[in-house]
This record gives C-alpha cells, sequence and structure tokens, in this order.
C-alpha cells in the first residue's frame, strides 16, 4: 500500500445524495477510504441501498468497504418505509428480556445485511443517569449501569452473530451531559469512582463478552483528562481504553464535524491529535472538504514526523483485521431476495410484540 492507501483507510466518510455522482467517484479513486457511513439523505428504498452498496464497493481498490449507519432503533433510525424499524432502547429494555434485546440486533443485522451494509452504530452503551441530558434519553437501555450491561450486551451479540459490526458508544459515557455534542462541548463534572461504577461498567462487560469496535465521546471528563476531550485524549483512548480495560477492537471517533470539535480546532488538527491519542478510524461525516483536509494533514504530520507510520499502520492492521473477521469476500448484493428479508413476515411479528410489551411498560 502506499501513504495514501494507508491513510484512507483510517478514514470512514459520509456523502451527499442517494447514488454516486462523477465528483464524488474522482474523490473516491484519489482518497481511497476504509469505510463509508450512510445517513437518509443517501437512503430511499431497500433496492437502491443495495444498488448503491454494491456500486460504492466496486470502488474499493484496497478490499471491501466498511459499510455504516446508525440503526440504533427509535428517533435514531435512518432506514427508510420498508424495513423493520424497531423502538428505541428503553423501550426494548421494557420488554425485560435478553433474548428479545437479541432477537431485535438479529432482525436488523439481517436486514442491513441484505442490502449490503455491513456495520452498526449501535448499541449506545450509555447509562442515562441525568434525566435532563437532551442527547440521549430513550436511546439509552436504561438509567442503570446494570440494565445497560443486559441490554446493550444482547444487542451487541445480535449484531455481531449475523454478520454485522457493532459499535458501542460513546466512549466514556455520554450519559451524565447536560448538553449536545453536537452544538457544544459538554463538561461533565463527576468523580473517577463515579465512572468506575456506572459509566464505566457497560464498556468493560461489552468488551469482556466480544464487542468489536467503540466510539469516543466528544465530551470532557475532568477527573479523568482536564485538557481534551475523550476523542482527542491519549490518557482516555490509549490508558484507560486500551490499557486499563484492554480492548483490543477498532476506536473509532465520533464525528469529527461536530461543533464539540470544530468549534475548538480545526478539523485536521482533530484528525491528528485523533490519531495520537489512540484512535484508529476517523469519522468525518457531513463535508468533503473537510474530509480532504483531514487526509491532508495526517499525511502532512506524517511528513513532518509528528506521527510515525508504525502508529498509522497499527491502526491499519486493526482495520485490516476487523473486515477480514466481518466481511467476506465481496459479493454483489442480490436484488431478487432483497424483500425476502427486508420487512419480512416474522421480523414485522417480532415488533408487533416489542410494541406491544412496551406500551404497556
Amino acid at each position: 500500500m502506499t501513504v495514501r492507501d494507508k491513510v484512507g483507510q483510517l478514514f470512514m466518510i459520509g456523502f451527499q445524495g442517494t447514488d454516486l455522482s462523477g465528483e464524488f467517484l474522482d474523490w473516491l479513486k484519489e482518497y481511497r477510504p476504509g469505510g463509508v457511513i450512510l445517513f437518509s439523505r443517501n437512503l430511499v428504498d431497500p433496492f437502491q441501498i443495495a444498488r448503491l452498496t454494491n456500486a460504492l464497493q466496486e470502488q474499493a481498490p484496497n478490499g471491501p468497504l466498511l459499510i455504516a449507519v446508525d440503526q440504533e432503533g427509535g428517533r435514531v433510525s435512518r432506514l427508510p418505509q420498508g424495513f423493520t424499524i424497531f423502538p428505541p432502547a428503553m423501550a426494548v429494555a421494557s420488554c425485560q428480556s435478553a433474548d428479545v434485546a437479541y432477537s431485535a440486533a438479529e432482525v436488523t443485522a439481517k436486514e442491513l445485511r441484505a442490502v449490503g451494509i455491513n456495520m452498526n452504530m449501535a448499541p449506545v452503551l450509555d447509562v442515562n443517569s441525568n434525566p435532563t441530558n437532551p442527547i440521549i434519553g430513550d436511546r439509552a437501555f436504561g438509567q442503570t449501569a446494570d440494565l445497560v450491561c443486559t441490554y446493550g450486551t444482547a444487542t451487541f451479540q445480535g449484531l455481531q452473530g449475523n454478520g454485522v459490526i457493532a459499535c458501542g458508544k460513546h466512549f466514556p459515557g455520554h450519559g451524565e451531559t447536560a448538553t449536545d455534542s453536537h452544538e457544544v462541548l459538554p463538561v461533565v463534572e463527576v468523580s473517577r469512582t463515579r465512572l468506575e461504577e456506572v459509566e464505566l461498567r457497560p464498556f468493560r462487560h461489552a468488551i469482556k463478552n466480544g464487542l468489536a469496535t467503540i466510539m469516543s465521546a466528544h465530551v470532557l471528563y475532568p477527573a479523568l483528562d482536564a485538557k481534551a476531550p475523550a476523542t482527542l485524549s491519549p490518557v482516555i483512548l490509549t490508558e484507560l481504553l486500551q490499557g486499563y480495560l484492554a480492548f483490543r477492537g477498532l476506536v473509532l471517533t465520533d464525528d469529527l464535524d461536530m461543533k464539540a470539535i470544530l468549534n475548538h480546532s480545526s478539523v485536521g488538527d482533530a484528525a491528528v491529535r485523533s490519531l495520537q491519542a489512540g484512535a484508529d478510524m476517523l469519522l468525518v461525516c457531513h463535508q468533503q472538504d473537510h474530509q480532504t483536509a483531514a487526509i491532508h494533514a495526517v499525511e502532512k504530520a506524517l511528513e513532518d514526523g509528528v506521527l510515525l507510520m508504525n502508529r498509522i499502520e497499527a491502526s491499519q492492521a486493526r482495520i485490516s483485521s476487523l473486515k477480514e473477521r466481518f466481511l467476506p469476500p465481496h459479493r454483489p448484493v442480490n436484488l431478487d431476495t432483497v424483500l425476502e428479508v427486508v420487512g419480512c413476515r416474522s421480523h414485522r411479528d417480532l415488533l408487533q410484540k416489542i410494541q406491544k410489551v412496551a406500551v404497556r411498560s
């Protein structure tokens, strides 16, 4: 691989539109990212999604792409009508059955795989400890670490057991925040002891049970690092997550286009600092000029010795290992079989069961 190939593999990017424009195809050929994340703006119906993921994989010169989506259920659901869309995590947990949580994730995984999506940015492993939290709420499985441990683990095992990479978020915990990291940098003023007892427990439990990837939070935790948010903190991503908690999977940043980062840093500087902190893959979801700037900044940091090539190669190796584990040699999605899976009767029956129990709870 060239330096550009190695750097490109460290990026997961978003794009505009429901098909691949000539401009975007040119960008893909030049920068060769390791992954793509899809949003509602990209998705129309099951057949269009299958055609889109087929086209994306055809453009991947360095092996299959990670193709991700935020499909938590409830208000964070990117899939369009026709798919089986489950209620939010808290409603699933109200069924009081880990088997039900596993089954819901299993259905989601099967429908994602049916249209060529191989990674889900779920489950949320945050504990909804602050009832006024503007961003987590019912996206969490509950208000206690025990609930999140139980249903978070069942959910990621349901995804990964059916061939879709799960991503636990937002490390080391977004549940106590009072502001939205899309807009500002939240600060969580709790002790290290409290973090150990509440926020870190679901992540520790998930790590012990085989979670493949973890997403960092754009949140400042003074008890851990008074200067840098988790995404930019070697204390949190390297010493705590990879050292103390012994996580050996892939560390992914939350979107570097969010204001919690951009209000304090350029996207290029944030990309370099995230890699220095211990992140393996950088998420830049919205602006193509930011994606280009971030890649160039990492390349410049390598030229200047600010980043070392062995650091880049270690992350690139973890990305390759993840792909080898979950992504078989690419075969295009067969459009003739999509509706045999997406929105099928048994999937709708499970959804109705969960909805009935959730309403009574």
